[in-house]
């Protein structure tokens, strides 16, 4: 009864637009059961008289789901021939032209092949929303890219296909498929995720319950974050009296930057706010001085933040902390976040007089200074 007024929903979401809607299931691991929800939903769509149709589905052989696949029409993939490998990928093309109402994309995060239109999944699944047909799609919470960092640090890998926090933002519905360690260990277990000859390897490596949990708690905080952003913006009266908006401050320093860009973008994100990029080229940083090697790191954060919802500011100046407490008066910032210096920190506030100075202004504004570790 659940998922059919889970799908009821969905259904009632596409006629109130002619526009593309866009529906994302997540999850904490693979296996807990988005591909089989979807193709679930697919049926009961289909009772429904609604044209629907298989854009491109991944079973990884479990039975259950791929059981489910019957009946339903199926859009044939798109033949590759990549370094003598006969491949196959979604055909977004012909998905355009039959121009079905609702179209299952399974994999958000997925990789394309060289030669495609779009180097990701997802920019197929974009143009595919613009276009204006509806489309279900699914991903890990694990593939979230300002989730980058946590997720290396719970499980020590990390991931390399990801999708931008955007793509998140731009869904009409994100729904979480939850599962206890417990359940999801003993599918594990009883070969409904992998063979049986991958299934000790799994238990020995991701599928820790201490690491399922953690992970689960991620996609519950994503989820909730995405209701109360939704709820924010289509409920009136419910905005604070104070609307946040974040300014990171990096420097050309790669590896802090990076995790000061992703560590806002969740602060942005749960405050439903916008939030700013500043990075301050000083005299000795001008393009005629700074080294090529973080050129490059500058030109990837930048993208980084941009790809996480951030609006890049690049200004120059001698003075830093001038030109921070200029933006912050110029963009009407609330909080301004900051890496960890690298000395110790009460020694900073005693003995640096542009940090002091950048305290002592901030706090006198009613701006919140955020120092990220």
């Amino acid at each position: 009864m659940e998922n059919e007024n889970n799908a009821q929903r969905f259904l009632d979401l596409i006629q109130k637009s002619r526009k593309g809607k866009f529906k994302i299931y997540i999850g904490m691991s693979a296996g807990v059961g988005k591909t089989f929800r979807m193709l679930q939903e697919a049926h009961m769509l289909l009772k429904k008289g609604i044209d629907i149709k298989i854009g491109y589905v991944e079973t990884h052989n479990r039975k259950e789901t791929h059981e489910l696949l019957e009946g339903l029409p199926i859009i044939p993939r798109r033949t590759i021939f990549y370094k003598g490998k006969q491949l196959e990928e979604m055909d977004v093309q012909a998905i355009i032209n039959l121009r079905p109402e609702v179209v299952i994309v399974d994999e958000l995060a997925h990789t394309n092949m060289e030669g495609s239109k779009n180097e990701k999944r997802w920019q197929d699944v974009l143009e595919i929303v613009e276009a204006g047909i509806n489309v279900i799609s699914a991903v890990n919470i694990q593939h979230i890219e300002s989730l980058n960092q946590d997720v290396k640090q719970i499980t020590n890998v990390e991931v390399k296909e990801r999708v931008p926090d955007n793509v998140l933002r731009l869904a009409d519905e994100v729904v979480n498929i939850d599962l206890t360690s417990e359940d999801l260990i003993a599918r594990l277990k009883e070969g409904k995720i992998y063979t049986e000859d991958k299934i000790q390897t799994a238990l020995n490596n991701f599928f820790k319950s201490d690491q399922i949990l953690q992970l689960r708690e991620l996609a519950l905080k994503e989820v909730a974050s995405q209701v109360v952003r939704k709820v924010e913006n289509e409920v009136p009266n419910l905005h604070a009296l104070r609307h946040e908006k974040l300014l990171a401050c990096i420097s050309s320093n790669d590896k802090t930057a990076k995790i000061i860009i992703r560590k806002t973008a969740r602060l942005a994100s749960y405050y439903n706010s916008d939030w700013y990029v500043l990075y301050v080229e000083t005299p000795k940083e001008s393009p005629d001085k700074i080294a090529l090697d973080k050129q490059r790191y500058l030109i990837n954060n930048f993208k980084l933040a941009t790809e996480l919802g951030a609006e890049v500011i690049k200004t120059e100046d001698k003075k830093i902390t001038d030109a921070i407490l200029k933006i912050v008066k110029q963009q009407q910032i609330t909080t301004v976040c900051i890496g960890k210096p690298h000395l110790n920190l009460f020694k900073v506030i005693l003995s640096t007089s542009i940090f002091r100075r950048l305290l002592n202004n901030l706090s006198s504004s009613n701006v919140d200074l955020v120092i990220l570790s």
